[in-house]
């Protein structure tokens, strides 16, 4: 320990209690990464990592859990506690995790057929109930672990392994399926932009509450490209849109095209043009305490819109565990600890001679 009481090596000391800085490293685990080269899930591995140690959590206090999927993988390479678990029940798992320790922050690592297809239930419910879960649903429209069928996220009329002449499912809209669940944390983001990941992944772990990020996944190797009429160097001034509260959905490369609304309906206009001005600009507020303009926003895709991206909504109400917590702290009160045995032998029972 210098002197001035700065770090050294990676130790300091604050109020006369010595801590262990974090870095990035110490979240990186001993196993082979196995994914495909070129998988944009290192990317998002690689930001998750670099986050952690950001939020001045020990490592010991910190649970990965996943369920099936090339993404599920991602517990064993987070230097943290986890479980790999079963196809769909990630947010089940996380929940029991949470509950049982409040104190742990909770990540549920999904992609878009282990989350929207087997696993929507216990996706919709982990959102509606508000438990203190941060989702992170890798979606690259296409099942990549089963080698490239379609998956509920896939374009209608996409042609895969599983749908010759092209799928005939009408594909779900994950953000719309958040809205309607309530959550109160809702983001989007994508592989091939890190320092705005970086930043997504961040505002979810500061999150109290039920967070979900959507992240745009390449699949090299069954869906290659899936995003790219968007978000290519070349056109994604034009075709994306940074959300960012309090300011008004501009976008394009000279800032001069923007989303208004015509009644409940979007539309985008020129500024400058027909007399439209910045004034007539939709402001974005993803504080809202409804999430009707979010879930409008949500709605919006390429070629007819720019695909927004940042945080839809952020909003703050009381969670799961911290009811059912005080729930059990009123029973003890007013009823005593309680016994098991006497609760399992009373009311309606019975002895079998």
């Amino acid at each position: 320990m210098s002197e001035n009481g700065h770090a050294t090596n990676g130790v300091s000391e604050t109020n006369g209690h010595t801590a262990i800085k974090l870095t990035r490293k110490d979240f990186q685990t001993d196993q082979e990464v196995r994914w495909c080269p070129g998988c944009g899930d290192y990317s998002i591995l690689a930001q998750v990592q670099k986050v952690m140690p950001e939020l001045g959590i020990e490592k010991e206090k910190i649970v990965f859990v996943s369920g099936i999927g090339c993404s599920s993988r991602f517990p064993y390479y987070m230097n943290t506690y986890g479980f790999h678990t079963i196809h769909g029940r990630a947010p089940a798992f996380a929940t029991g995790v949470k509950v049982a320790n409040p104190d742990l922050q909770v990540w549920v690592i999904t992609g878009d057929g282990d989350a929207l297809s087997i696993g929507g239930n216990h996706f919709m419910h982990a959102l509606r109930r508000n438990i203190d879960l941060k989702i992170l649903l890798f979606n690259n429209r296409i099942y990549g672990l089963t080698k490239g069928q379609y998956s509920p996220t896939s374009e209608l009329g996409k042609k895969n392994k599983s749908a010759p002449m092209g799928t005939i499912d009408y594909p779900i809209n994950p953000l719309s399926l958040a809205f309607a669940a309530e959550a109160t944390f809702v983001a989007r983001s994508m592989d091939v932009d890190p320092k705005h990941l970086a930043t997504m992944v961040e505002r979810l772990a500061k999150h109290k509450g039920s967070g979900f990020l959507e992240i745009y996944q390449n699949c090299n190797i069954f869906n290659d490209g899936a995003f790219k009429p968007f978000n290519e160097r070349e056109v994604k001034e034009d075709r994306m849109l940074q959300l960012e509260h309090g300011k008004p959905l501009v976008f394009g490369k000279n800032k001069d095209r923007g989303i208004r609304l015509n009644g409940p309906t979007p539309e985008i206009v020129t500024i400058g043009e027909g007399g439209v001005t910045i004034d007539d600009i939709l402001i974005h507020d993803e504080n809202a305490p409804e999430p009707n303009l979010s879930y409008i926003l949500g709605r919006m895709q390429y070629p007819a819109f720019p695909v927004p991206m940042g945080v839809f909504r952020a909003v703050r109400k009381p969670t799961y565990e911290t009811m059912l917590a005080g729930q059990i702290s009123a029973a003890v009160e007013t009823k005593g600890a309680g016994n098991l045995d006497k609760l399992f032998n009373s009311g309606e029972t019975w002895t079998i001679e």
